[in-house]
């Protein structure tokens, strides 16, 4: 189990605006308040990522999804609730997100977590959470925290002490873009 220290000093960094390196359901990740765009800012620049290459959020509740998405087709239901592994689904018509990082397109991808720490945080945050891989652009994403480069760990504001021993190595998500008429692309 997580320390609440950890967890209530990664939350008091992203309600400030800031940035923190943190476990997800998958691999590990930068993350911010979703709806802060300088946030969503520094990652891209921590990063060097092109802002026209969209990243994810947490939420950790399907209930939540309406808060930020238009129109939910209905397929996204069941996917939900019949995916057993991380999955995360591009929906159009995002709302209620920083600009910056909703794609070109109007869309964006959102992953219900499971996971304690990530859910904790977004449920603690009352906001989705932003979730990209603790990498620069072009590089492997870190599967374990000991994976994790000198210059993503210098640039965040909060390094969570959570799972920092766990050496297993999950998987990044399954994707899929669900468009309005129930038509799913796979993506990943």
């Amino acid at each position: 189990m997580y320390d609440p220290s950890d967890l209530r000093e990664a939350v008091r960094v992203m309600q400030q605006g800031g940035i923190i390196l943190y476990p997800t359901d998958t691999v590990w990740g930068i993350g911010c308040d979703a709806q802060n765009e300088d946030a969503v800012r520094r990652i891209y620049t921590l990063k060097r990522r092109q802002d026209s290459k969209a990243m994810l959020v947490l939420l950790d509740s399907p209930a939540k999804l309406q808060g930020y998405v238009a129109d939910i087709p209905d397929m996204a239901w069941e996917l939900l609730e019949l995916s057993e592994e991380p999955l995360t689904i591009i929906y159009d018509k995002a709302k209620n997100l920083a600009p910056n990082l909703i794609a070109a397109d109007g869309s964006v991808g959102i992953r219900i977590t499971r996971e304690p720490f990530s859910k904790a945080l977004c449920e603690r945050l009352r906001r989705p959470v932003v979730s990209t891989s603790a990498n620069i652009s072009g590089e492997s994403a870190a599967h374990c925290f000991s994976q994790i480069g000198s210059e993503i760990l210098g640039g965040v504001d909060y390094v969570v002490r959570y799972r920092q021993t766990d050496t297993s190595e999950p998987s990044p998500s399954h994707i899929v873009k669900l468009s309005s008429g129930n038509v799913i692309k796979v993506i990943r």
